[in-house]
């Protein structure tokens, strides 16, 4: 069996990773804040709660094992984990970006635990829109999606809230709070059938890259459980694995939403007009954000580079393209076996495309030419500079649109 290919990230810096890696963790959790908004238009605000609860169960529990498995924590016996390791997950999931969603952590010992949030950016962007959206997310999706975190570690966790939003009094501190007690009394949790379809899936499947155990830093998250990861303590190697991963779940999220979305779709051209908008505004944001980020010029080859660190085009291992100055060569990829983002796109629909080199400068372009075989994207410069697209709009009305990360000390968390 040939070997993984290298990872596009460790093109990067050990510095620029330390720096890209929770830029990714938060555009996972922006996602939603693209994809939801279409789902209200078409269907309403109960079944998009609905299928944000199908979209997160059916995806968390295959990227919680597999990050645990790619940095050496997962249980010694399958569904065994304790509590530090359900946190440990919560720390490298999309579903809670570091700060964005700003959970603090306490562990009594390996079976009880407590977190509360100091800031949920999440409620921050809801809460704006009414009591009825704030119940939709803190109560209906919470629930089942918290238990189906647990699927991925021990079915007989159970996190249950202490108090959570709608605030009561307004402006509430801490925003919410929760307990996580595994007790082998409790039921197991179950997964919901559309976990088992996103599980056959080839991004649930694939084989990546392994850590380089020699590398300078950190190779995995054996230690203990910490209050704030420091990501440049990790390796080079590490980071590179990492921030494939969080691509990773990025995509089974993506699948999962496609899955639920076409349970109510009326016919295919609803379903691809939804799945579309929710990949150009993501596209934008995450362009915005990764541009930012490692400070690209203004130039072609710079928005050539944005494309090679995009979640778009990643992992590797997933999305079979080749960068050569400010050209992108497409081919038949595993993504396109799972109707990944990157399926979507070619000569016929290059309009995320045009949302992430716009990041960079908004007189940039695109050209594409080939077929769905096999297909060349060209970055060009423009006379007239392009106008925002009103998915990527959008998505910017979230605070995690121009969200900034603040240095935090990375402390050991021992039982109190």
């Amino acid at each position: 069996m040939p070997h993984p290919p290298a990872s596009r990230y460790a093109d990067l810096s050990r510095e620029e990773l330390a720096v890209v890696v929770p830029e990714l963790l938060l555009i996972g959790q922006l996602i939603d804040r693209s994809g939801m908004a279409w789902c209200i238009s078409a269907f309403g605000r109960e079944e998009m709660a609905r299928i944000a609860i199908e979209e997160w169960a059916a995806a968390s529990p295959i990227y919680t094992r597999r990050m645990q498995r790619a940095l050496g924590y997962a249980p010694e016996v399958p569904g065994k984990g304790d509590v530090p390791t359900i946190f440990k997950g919560l720390q490298l999931d999309i579903g809670a970006p570091p700060q964005f969603m700003d959970f603090r952590y306490t562990v009594h010992d390996r079976w009880h635990g407590e977190f509360h949030l100091d800031h949920c950016g999440a409620l921050m962007d809801v809460e704006p829109m009414g009591e009825a959206y704030v119940r939709s997310m803190c109560h209906d999706i919470e629930d089942p999606t918290f238990d189906a975190t647990a699927v991925a570690t021990n079915p007989k966790a159970q996190v249950r809230p202490v108090h959570r939003p709608p605030r009561q009094p307004a402006g509430r501190h801490p925003h919410c709070a929760w307990t996580v007690i595994i007790d082998e009394a409790y039921p197991d949790a179950q997964g919901i059938p559309l976990l088992a379809v996103n599980e056959r899936s080839r991004a649930a499947n694939l084989e990546l890259a392994p850590i380089d155990p020699a590398g300078d830093g950190l190779a995995g998250y054996t230690g203990p459980l910490l209050s704030d990861l420091d990501f440049a303590a990790f390796s080079r190697s590490a980071l590179a694995r990492i921030a494939d991963e969080v691509c990773l779940q990025m995509h089974l999220l993506n699948r999962a939403f496609t899955l639920a979305v076409a349970e109510r779709a009326a016919d295919a051209g609803e379903l691809l007009g939804i799945r579309r908008k929710q990949l150009v505004g993501i596209a934008g944001i995450a362009a915005e954000r990764l541009a930012r980020a490692l400070d690209l010029p203004g130039d072609a080859e710079a928005a050539a580079r944005l494309l090679a660190v995009h979640p778009i085009l990643n992992p590797s291992a997933y999305v079979d393209a080749g960068i050569d100055g400010a050209n992108v060569d497409v081919r038949p990829s595993a993504a396109h076996e799972d109707d990944a983002w990157i399926s979507l796109c070619g000569p016929e629909w290059t309009t995320p495309l045009q949302a992430v080199v716009r990041a960079v400068d908004d007189h940039l372009g695109v050209e594409a030419t080939g077929t769905a075989d096999g297909w060349r994207l060209t970055v060009v410069r423009r006379d007239e500079p392009a106008p925002e697209s009103d998915e990527v709009a959008v998505v910017r009305f979230s605070t995690g649109s121009d969200f900034a990360f603040e240095p935090r000390r990375s402390l050991p968390i021992t039982p109190v």
